[in-house]
């Protein structure tokens, strides 16, 4: 297949099983885009390989639960619990030593795509299927012929944590609603539900609290388990839909009437693949490789499977104080990985998901004002802050959108929250501030940290020079060059300084050390200064050893004595597998050898992503591995976010066309075309931008927000000279 790819076509490329084995931890089931409800089977309810709750390597499944966490490394959700059997009843799932109604299953009885997931449950000979819209599931049960079918509803069941309270009440013969409360990551939350079947249940459905059987319609407990009965013929088709809200029961129930108020299940599971079909359909690539186009469509798939829209249908949702708000005139978002993804992924949104990126912000700046911490997002899940990881990512992310035009929203009001959230003494700022470097302490991860915030300083600085602050530009400014604090002339590596100013001794690269490293070592870090990488180039002697360093990194034999989960994707001392290091095969093009970068990212994106369920080296942290595979195939990556340059890479297809939004971007079309892309020809000969011969490696945003064609003319060879004058690197003062 050589033609672009329109939109409906490109939802069959897509293999959500991909990532679901290996350390990918992403869920195979239906969901839409950016929806609230990811409807999906679960496998396991804990172990870090079962953060999204399913696992490839399983073989039994516990049932089919209603919100999913894609590809993050720590677990939590899945609330609402149903599992359809037949015969003798369970109402726990059992193990292997101890009947229950978790039953064995094969993947040549499972499919998936997006918006509909299917499996066959042999023995209980029932065949399930499963849809979404944005806040409610469909399930599709086909039963045999039995006296005793079931639809069991757990609401013990979640993953990675443990319920509080739950309600469950029986309204009539066919209808249910309640919550579930639990503590689990970030703390206590709370989903309500409806479900509705299609046809009345029998009498002899029940409710069970804390293991014992009670002849109520309500109860209100720690621990609650129902069943539905169901006399079936064989054949017959019962359908369950449920609603989701943070908000109340009847939160639910209105999402749900909105959505779905019918009973036809091709309808919704039609409706769910339009909505793919738009937003895989936003980028169209020509290339005759399966595996290629595979890969490159499920990675799109997984980057618009966060951030979860939050809010209901009437704008309400419980936010970061664990009230009730409401957002007026935008949908309020949760799931924002944000360490992970302010690299990659969020500009990628901006590109083909522009409509949503002024709700992304409205809700950070929301999330300010409610959370009354004086804190930007850092990592919210379930509506609720984590402070997982490090920095203050918000910050990039918003100060990117205003960047690119999306101005739906009080700058000033932004500008003040950035500096608010960096003028707190949270996670070691105030030692940042007054030191410029964070002394070492148990788990406090001091270069990472420093780097990081260097990096946010200089996304406030140039957000308030836009804005006409110039006091604050220059502070923060100044904040950015923190990161020389850290480094260490003689290794050229960052390194951990006592209070005392003094190099941490000994000193061991390699070490995946958490006194001084985020789930990282000194080699994996070092790199990590996008917004000054001709200042890091320099303090490491020039280009001739910033490269030799990168060649370094790359060709390292020596091994890391220690482990963590995280790192993974190993190449040398470079590790793909977690986020740090995303930026690093891109550098080669600001010391002039852009060549390098080519080679890197070919051998990157082929040795470690496929189209296989492990075609994941590592965690896709809501979509971030993937979103690195969609552009480095497109030919072009966001090594500074904020500063509206892409580095030119080496496209993996022979063909890409971005379909830009007429109401966000001036052009209507903007394309990558690889002349004479060949599996061996990987590297650039020479290059085009609408007609006209481009000497430089690196591309504005503005000049593909304006449409056009880049042609890039490959080759087996390396071209040492393009993109080898200064005035053709990126990092140029007269980038933007």
């Amino acid at each position: 297949m050589s033609a672009s790819l329109h939109g409906a076509e490109a939802v069959t490329e897509v293999n959500p099983f991909i990532g679901t084995a290996g350390h990918g931890h992403v869920y195979p089931g239906a969901t839409v885009p950016f929806g609230m409800v990811q409807l999906s089977p679960d496998t396991r309810t804990d172990t870090w390989d079962g953060c999204s709750g399913y696992h490839y390597s399983d073989t039994h499944v516990l049932g089919f639960s209603h919100n999913h966490l894609s590809g993050t490394g720590i677990g939590d959700l899945g609330n609402v619990l149903l599992m359809p059997t037949t015969g003798t009843l369970h109402l726990n799932p059992g193990t292997d030593s101890e009947a229950g109604y978790r039953t064995s299953f094969s993947h040549d009885q499972e499919e998936a795509r997006p918006g509909y997931y299917r499996v066959y449950l042999p023995e209980y000979k029932v065949n399930v299927e499963l849809t979404a819209t944005t806040r409610a599931g469909m399930h599709c049960y086909t039963f045999p012929q039995s006296d005793e079918g079931h639809v069991i509803l757990d609401l013990v069941h979640g993953l990675a944590n443990q319920p509080v309270e739950s309600v469950l009440s029986i309204e009539n013969d066919r209808e249910i609603s309640g919550y579930r409360k639990s503590k689990g990551w970030g703390g206590e939350k709370v989903y309500y539900y409806v479900i509705e079947f299609s046809r009345p249940f029998d009498a002899t459905s029940g409710i069970q609290r804390d293991g014992t059987e009670v002849g109520v319609k309500e109860a209100k407990g720690k621990e609650l388990r129902a069943h539905f009965d169901f006399k079936t013929k064989d054949g017959e088709k019962i359908l369950a839909r449920v609603g989701l809200s943070t908000v109340s029961v009847e939160g639910a129930k209105r999402n749900l009437r909105a959505e779905m108020p019918e009973w036809d299940f091709k309808a919704v599971v039609s409706a769910a693949q339009a909505q793919w079909e738009k937003a895989l359909g936003a980028v169209k690539i020509q290339t005759s490789d399966k595996n290629v186009r595979q890969t490159f469509y499920t990675a799109l798939y997984h980057t618009q499977l966060a951030p979860t829209i939050l809010s209901d249908v009437d704008g309400k949702f419980r936010g970061p104080d664990r009230n009730v708000h409401e957002a007026k005139g935008f949908d309020y978002y949760t799931e924002f990985s944000l360490w992970d993804t302010f690299r990659a992924e969020h500009p990628l949104l901006t590109l083909v998901q522009p409509q949503r990126v002024n709700d992304f912000v409205r809700t950070m700046l929301a999330h300010f004002t409610i959370y009354g911490k004086q804190a930007l997002p850092v990592w919210t899940e379930g509506g609720l802050e984590n402070w997982c990881m490090i920095g203050n990512h918000s910050i990039p992310v918003i100060v990117d959108a205003y960047l690119k035009g999306f101005r739906d929203w009080d700058a000033s009001e932004a500008l003040d929250d950035m500096v608010a959230t960096t003028a707190t003494d949270r996670a070691n700022q105030d030692s940042y501030r007054t030191l410029g470097y964070i002394a070492p302490g148990k788990k406090v991860q001091s270069v990472s940290k420093v780097l990081e915030y260097a990096y946010d300083d200089a996304c406030i600085s140039r957000f308030a020079r836009v804005l006409g602050k110039k006091a604050i530009a220059e502070i923060h400014a100044k904040r950015a060059g923190s990161w020389q604090n850290v480094f260490d002339p003689a290794t050229s590596l960052m390194r951990g300084k006592t209070a005392d100013g003094k190099w941490v001794t000994p000193f061991l690269p390699t070490k995946l050390d958490k006194l001084y490293y985020t789930e990282a070592n000194a080699w994996q870090y070092t790199f990590f200064v996008p917004h000054d990488v001709a200042g890091l180039s320099k303090a490491m002697g020039g280009d001739d050893k910033f490269t030799a360093h990168l060649n370094e990194l790359f060709d390292s034999k020596e091994k890391i004595p220690n482990s963590l989960n995280d790192v993974t994707g190993l190449i040398g001392q470079y590790s793909h597998g977690n986020e740090p290091c995303h930026n690093v095969a891109y550098l080669y093009n600001y010391a002039g050898q852009p060549w390098k970068t080519q080679e890197r990212t070919h051998h990157i994106a082929a040795t470690l992503y496929n189209n296989t369920p492990e075609g994941l080296c590592g965690n896709d942290d809501c979509g971030q591995m993937s979103a690195w595979y969609v552009f480095t195939a497109m030919g072009f990556y966001p090594v500074d976010p904020v500063s509206g340059v892409y580095v030119i890479g080496s496209p993996l297809v022979d063909k890409v066309t971005l379909d830009l939004d007429g109401k966000h971007y001036k052009g209507v079309h903007f394309t990558v075309t690889a002349k004479n892309h060949l599996p061996a020809n990987i590297y650039i000969q020479s290059a085009e931008l609408n007609g006209k011969p481009m000497s430089r490696s690196w591309i504005r945003h503005d000049e593909i927000s304006a449409g056009g064609e880049l042609v890039l003319t490959m080759g087996p060879n390396p071209n040492e000279n393009w993109g080898r004058k200064q005035a053709d690197r990126p990092g140029a003062p007269a980038d933007p």
